[in-house]
C-alpha cells in the first residue's frame, strides 16, 4: 500500500508518523534519485496539507538521518507547486551527465528559478557551480537568461554567512536568498489570499530586485490585508435588508466543510487558495464557501461571492465542484461545477473598480428546503437534492 493509499486509511495513521518513518515505508525506504521510494514519498507530500510540509521541513532541519536532505529538497519544491510555480524537482546527487541543480521552477509569468536547497549555513556555498547549473539550462535552451535567476533556500533562519557570501561575489544580482521558515510563511500567506495579482506578488518576491524603491512590497502588504477583509466588507455591503447597526461577524468554517468533501469524495484534497481545494494532479476542484446566518425578512439567509477567477480555475479541472457551508458545516451544499455555472447567468453579478467580477450566490432555506434566488425575470434554483448528508 502506498503512502497516498494510507492517507484514505483511518487506521494507518500516517500524517502521525515522522518524515523519516514515511521514507521507511516508501518503495526501497530510501530516497536515491528515479527510485520508486522517491517518486511515492513526492506524491505523498503533493497530498497532505501545507502545515505537513512544514512539520516535515523543520524534522529535517532539526534531526540528522540518512537523506535529510534530500527530503527537504522534495520538500522545497512541493512548496514551489503551491506558490504556483511549475516545480521541476532536480537530482539528489550531481552527475557529470546531467545538472546537478535542486529544482526549476517556472512561474506563469515566464520567471525561471534554479534551486538549491541547503539546510545549513555553516559551509560556504560554491556559488560559481550554481550558476554555472543556470548557463547551462540557458545554452540548453530550457531557461532564457532575461527572465531566469537563482533562488537559494537555507534552513536556518539566520542566514547570515550566505548572505555576506551573495554580496560580496559577481553572482549578487542574479541570486535571491530565503529561509525555509520564511518560504513557508510566504506560502501561508498565499493559501490566505483569493486575489491571482497577489499570487503573482508573491512569487515576484523570491525573483531578484533593486529595492531602493519598495513600493512592490508595499503594494504586496497592503493587497494582501484587502484581500483577507474582502469577504467580510462585501457580505456587509450587500446585506442590505438588516440593520446596518448590526455587527458584522466573521465565520471561518471552511476546514470542517471540506473535511466532509473530501470523505465523500474519498480522496486527499489540499488547499490552493483561501477557498479552493484540489488533489495532487489537479483533476479534481473544489471552491468552498461559508457564510453566516442572515434574517432576511424571517427567513435563513446566506450569501456568498462567486468569483470570475474562481470560475477559471474550476473550469480547467476534470471534476470541479462548488459547495457552500450555510451556517454551519452541517448545513453543507454540493453542487457539480458544470451544473451550477449553468445557473450563473441569473445572479445580481458586480464589477468593481479594481477590475474583479463576481456573481452573487444568495440561497435561502425555507424549512428543510435550499433554494438559489436570483434576480427579477429569472426562476430561483432549487437545490436540497445537493444538501450532503
Amino acid at each position: 500500500m502506498s503512502l497516498v493509499e494510507l492517507i484514505k486509511s483511518p487506521g494507518a495513521n500516517i500524517l502521525e508518523k515522522t518524515v523519516q518513518q514515511l521514507i521507511g515505508f516508501a518503495g526501497e525506504g530510501q530516497l536515491l534519485d528515479g527510485n520508486s521510494a522517491s517518486k511515492e514519498f513526492r506524491e505523498y507530500l503533493a497530498s497532505v496539507p501545507s502545515s505537513y510540509l512544514d512539520t516535515y521541513a523543520n524534522q529535517c532541519l532539526s534531526t540528522k538521518f540518512d537523506g535529510n536532505g534530500f527530503a527537504l529538497q522534495d520538500i522545497i519544491n512541493e512548496i514551489g507547486e503551491r506558490l504556483g510555480f511549475d516545480a521541476l524537482p532536480g537530482r539528489y546527487r550531481g552527475t557529470v551527465n546531467a545538472i546537478g541543480f535542486d529544482g526549476l521552477w517556472v512561474s506563469p509569468e515566464g520567471q525561471s528559478l534554479v534551486i538549491e536547497v541547503k539546510t545549513t549555513d555553516a559551509y560556504s556555498i560554491n556559488l560559481d557551480t550554481v550558476a554555472k547549473y543556470r548557463q547551462t539550462l540557458i545554452q540548453e535552451g530550457k531557461i532564457q537568461e532575461k527572465s531566469s535567476s537563482i533562488l537559494i533556500v537555507v534552513g536556518r533562519q539566520d542566514t547570515g554567512n550566505v548572505e555576506a557570501q551573495v554580496r560580496g561575489s559577481h553572482h549578487a544580482w542574479d541570486v535571491r536568498l530565503i529561509s525555509v521558515n520564511s518560504l513557508i510563511r510566504l506560502l501561508n500567506v498565499k493559501e490566505k489570499v483569493e486575489d491571482p495579482d497577489i499570487e503573482k506578488l508573491i512569487r515576484t518576491i523570491l525573483v531578484p530586485r533593486e529595492y531602493t524603491r519598495v513600493d512592490g512590497i508595499i503594494e504586496l502588504v497592503f493587497n494582501t490585508i484587502s484581500d483577507v477583509a474582502e469577504d467580510e466588507s462585501q457580505s456587509e455591503t450587500d446585506d442590505e435588508i438588516e440593520e446596518k447597526t448590526k455587527r458584522f461577524t466573521p465565520v471561518n468554517f471552511t476546514q470542517l466543510c471540506v473535511d466532509r468533501i473530501v470523505a465523500q469524495l474519498a480522496t486527499p484534497l489540499v488547499r490552493r487558495s483561501r477557498a479552493v481545494f484540489s488533489n495532487a494532479d489537479n483533476s479534481i476542484a473544489l471552491l468552498c464557501a461559508v457564510s453566516r446566518t442572515h434574517d432576511w425578512n424571517d427567513t435563513p439567509g446566506f450569501w456568498f461571492a462567486f468569483h470570475g477567477h474562481q470560475r477559471n480555475t474550476l473550469a480547467k479541472s476534470a471534476n470541479s465542484y462548488v459547495s457552500f457551508g450555510c451556517g454551519s458545516p452541517d448545513k453543507l451544499i454540493l453542487i457539480p461545477f458544470q451544473t451550477f455555472v449553468q445557473w450563473t447567468e441569473g445572479m445580481n453579478q458586480t464589477n468593481d473598480d479594481t477590475g474583479r467580477h463576481y456573481c452573487h450566490v444568495k440561497i435561502v432555506q425555507e424549512g428543510t428546503k435550499y433554494f438559489i434566488q436570483r434576480k427579477k425575470g429569472f426562476e430561483r434554483i432549487e437545490i436540497t437534492q445537493f444538501l450532503m448528508k
